[in-house]
């Protein structure tokens, strides 16, 4: 809590500037109207400290002494008037002095309820005040946020456990058998497995028992999944020749066990697997990082929103995009952020089938691995929609017989062989290339469009077959 704060924490936290959970107010002689609509506005998003007595740049010039009682017992009244801030709340307003000036603060709790300031619902982006009473996605989204119960146990009592695909109940009891032959799934029928893993259950509202949001995306058909899910998506792209549209594309629209298995396979279809050892034994970094990358995709979304989850290849990086109720905003620091789990059931089945790690293992294997694979540390950006970006190596700088730097590429580059061999003939085309390297052609032309990019090669044919020459050696 703020009123603990010593002088210096408190000059720490003015020096910081106004942001997400921080608004300065000036309220020199009485409070300002628009303090409540930060009230609202915290209530509504992470919650906050307003501080009385500061202007906008950090200066603190103070509240006068005389008006400090009319504007605590002002502030007080107003937030407990319903016609003010609906449903009404309870804060406190205490005093704090810096540089000989008086100050009030207040610290606002995220609430669990959605508020409005004169009718108004309020939302808190970065450092402002937003009025989204009129903008009806965004008021979806903050209801969703508050509320109680997570979206995957939504119960849909018109579906029973005979509707859900059997196939895929059995392909999962016999991936338990396998793997342990004792999981209490071996010796389960269907609808005992789908309860045991809470899948089916009762509507706290009306009593009616059927099978919940999580249960119909994980076992369910695409017809299902369509009905109570319409914007179900996840949207695989590569995009490097032609950025502005495409080169590959998967639109996977299945249930959660199939959309794992294709993620996964088309990230080995476009992203490199470098010779990898960790001590004696040789380690896939592509799989370690894509698995939790695929999982994270699946696990961690926000089914009840309409934005579709993206993953997207572009040259040297990806990027995943997934709807998201968020409990923070910004990067997030890999050394200390604490996982949260977005929708636990989904993510205990998906561990129970082996394609999930503990919660927060996965992802601390990720950011381990990264840098090693791609040559930069992963970001994760938490919003309304979470972000990942990570750097990839390509194929042309893992494919030669040296094992990864730190920069993503090989100690045997194919890359100084391809210019060592234009360089001595002069011109040469594309598949003598490919002949004398020991590599494929498109691992030359994905050379070439990045030679040519950075002006060490000029194209004096066609792409393909075609022939190019030197322009400088820099």
């Amino acid at each position: 809590m703020f009123g603990n704060y010593d002088t210096e924490q408190l000059r720490e936290l003015i020096r910081g500037g106004e942001g997400l959970t921080l608004e300065f107010k000036t309220c020199r002689s009485a409070i300002n109207r628009d303090v409540y609509d930060t009230v609202c506005a915290f209530l509504n998003r992470h919650g906050g400290i307003i501080l009385l007595g500061v202007e906008d740049d950090g200066n603190p010039a103070g509240v006068d002494p005389a008006a400090i009682d009319q504007i605590r017992k002002d502030f007080v009244t107003a937030i407990n008037n319903p016609q003010k801030i609906s449903p009404p709340t309870y804060l406190s307003i205490a005093e704090a002095e810096l540089d000989g000036a008086k100050l009030l603060h207040v610290y606002v709790p995220e609430s669990s309820q959605v508020h409005r300031c004169n009718g108004r619902i309020y939302d808190r982006n970065e450092d402002g005040d937003l009025d989204i009473t009129d903008h009806t996605a965004q008021v979806a989204r903050l209801y969703q946020r508050k509320q109680a119960t997570y979206s995957e146990n939504k119960v849909y009592h018109q579906i029973q456990i005979k509707d859900l695909r059997a196939d895929l109940i059995e392909r999962c009891r016999k991936h338990v058998r396998i793997n342990r032959k004792n999981h209490p799934w071996v010796e389960m029928d269907d609808a005992e497995l789908v309860k045991s893993a809470q899948l089916y259950q009762a509507d706290p509202e009306s009593g009616k028992q059927g099978v919940t949001l999580a249960g119909v995306m994980l076992l369910g058909t695409d017809d299902q999944i369509l009905k109570v899910c319409p914007a179900h998506r996840t949207d695989l792209i590569l995009r490097k020749v032609n950025v502005d549209r495409y080169d590959d594309r998967d639109l996977v629209r299945t249930n959660l066990i199939d959309s794992y298995d294709r993620i996964l396979d088309f990230v080995r279809k476009h992203l490199p697997d470098p010779f990898y050892l960790e001590g004696t034994d040789r380690k896939s970094l592509r799989e370690a990082i894509f698995r939790e990358v695929a999982s994270n995709l699946l696990i961690h979304r926000e089914y009840a929103s309409g934005i579709p989850a993206r993953l997207v290849i572009e040259y040297g990086k990806v990027t995943t995009f997934n709807a998201n109720r968020p409990h923070g905003f910004g990067a997030l620091d890999p050394e200390t952020f604490a996982p949260y789990p977005k929708n636990p059931v989904i993510g205990a089945f998906f561990r129970e089938i082996d394609r999930a790690d503990e919660l927060g293992s996965g992802m601390r294997n990720m950011v381990r691995y990264g840098k090693t694979y791609g040559g930069a540390d992963p970001q994760l950006i938490e919003g309304d929609e979470f972000q990942m970006i990570l750097s990839v190596p390509e194929f042309e700088e893992a494919a030669g017989q040296g094992t990864p730097t730190a920069s993503g590429k090989t100690s045997g580059k194919t890359s100084g062989k391809i210019l060592k061999i234009v360089g001595e003939n002069g011109q040469v085309t594309i598949p003598e290339l490919a002949e004398k390297i020991g590599v494929t052609e498109r691992s030359i032309e994905r050379a070439i469009q990045k030679l040519q990019t950075q002006g060490i090669l000029r194209r004096i044919g066609p792409a393909k077959g075609g022939r190019w020459e030197i322009v400088s050696q820099e």
